[in-house]
């Protein structure tokens, strides 16, 4: 009977979608796609997840720079209703990695992202076990002001006063200071290390890391009995190049898990903007520097999405996953999420990872490095 079962799972929740076929001996069953839909197939399967240090988190996370955000990203209070719904739908769907940070947030509502989040958990209805594997990975930023490792481990205690729950999955550091106060840098390190010890946070990471200052950081918290779980940077196809590439071979060298923020380039993966359609903004100027020059990655994209039968932003998001990266996209509306959800349950095959890569390199434009990223 255990054969029998085994057999009529489908290689994949994608592979699902028209029917499930059933075969023993006397029988041959085939579930109707409405009756599927009713029994709600899930995005991706359970040995799907992948492994955080000790967490064990969705193959995509959710993206939660916007939720606060009015400059860059028009956020207005009365979006909340929808974002709870948002944070509902992919916890719901499986997906239970939130990523955020003590800074996200414009102006009066700084932190905001962290309040929203800790509100929408709060209030989840679902399952004690559903509600109980939600993993939260904030980051802590690096003002100059945090000199010691007690003012860290007080940023930390505030995160978690935000959040409204009693312990945080990753806490991160949200950008290096070796550029320009190298000797703060170290006493943040400890901070991590002190957050870490006195059980605040499940686990330890670091974003905007270059490849020579993560192997430094992962050595010295390694040395204080601290393990580095993951390194959260900027990669997509827009942003592969020699540094982000050798950051991904740092991290599969040294047992890091890479997070992947802006897969979609700040949307400029979407395939929704063009030279004659600019977002509002900030963005709008430097779409209009990068998206002339990226007509040969659209057009991959594009094309693979209408063999696959899949959405531009799928595709790219898939390519992610591919890649052994966890990628956060932001998600402001219930349809951008159920979009990104989408670039679940399946994978691009080699031949078009190989497509998608030479179209990137052929593009004359790259999306502009963050500036907080060390070497």
């Amino acid at each position: 009977m255990a054969m029998v079962m085994a057999s009529c799972l489908p290689p994949s929740p994608a592979a699902a979608s028209g029917y499930i076929s059933c075969f023993s001996a006397s029988h041959d069953t085939r579930l109707p796609t409405s009756t599927l839909n009713r029994l709600q197939i899930p995005a991706f399967w359970p040995w799907e997840k992948v492994k955080l240090g000790p967490l064990s988190v969705s193959p995509i996370g959710v993206g939660t720079w916007a939720w606060g955000n009015k400059l860059l990203w028009g956020y207005q209070e009365s979006m909340d209703s929808e974002l709870q719904q948002v944070f509902n739908l992919a916890v719901d769907k499986g997906v239970n990695l939130f990523d955020t940070a003590d800074s996200y947030g414009t102006g009066r509502l700084n932190g905001q992202s962290e309040k929203l989040l800790g509100n929408f958990i709060g209030d989840y209805k679902g399952q004690k076990r559903v509600h109980d594997n939600i993993v939260v990975a904030t980051k802590f930023a690096a003002y100059p002001w945090r000199l010691t490792p007690g003012q860290f481990v007080a940023a930390c205690k505030s995160s978690l006063d935000r959040l409204q729950i009693e312990q945080i999955g990753i806490g991160q550091l949200h950008w290096s200071t070796a550029k320009y106060a190298p000797l703060q840098e170290k006493a943040l390190w400890d901070g991590l290390v002190a957050m870490y010890e006195k059980g605040l946070v499940r686990a330890v990471g670091v974003s905007n890391y270059g490849p020579k200052q993560l192997v430094k950081i992962y050595y010295y918290l390694s040395n204080r009995g601290v393990p580095l779980c993951s390194a959260q940077v900027q990669f997509s196809l827009l942003s592969m190049g020699d540094d982000q590439m050798e950051i991904k071979n740092v991290c599969d060298s040294l047992g890091i898990q890479l997070i992947a923020y802006s897969p979609l380039g700040l949307g400029m993966l979407t395939g929704k903007y063009t030279a004659e359609n600019l977002p509002s903004g900030p963005r709008g100027l430097l779409f209009r520097q990068i998206l002339p020059g990226l007509e040969p990655l659209l057009f991959s994209l594009r094309e693979i999405a209408r063999r696959r039968r899949k959405t531009v932003p799928q595709v790219a998001i898939n390519w992610c996953i591919c890649k052994g990266t966890i990628p956060i996209p932001g998600v402001k509306t219930i349809a951008q999420a159920q979009e990104n959800f989408g670039a679940l349950g399946w994978r691009l095959s080699p031949d078009e990872l190989l497509q998608l890569e030479s179209a990137a390199r052929s593009s004359p434009k790259k999306m502009i490095q963050n500036i907080f990223q060390t070497k």
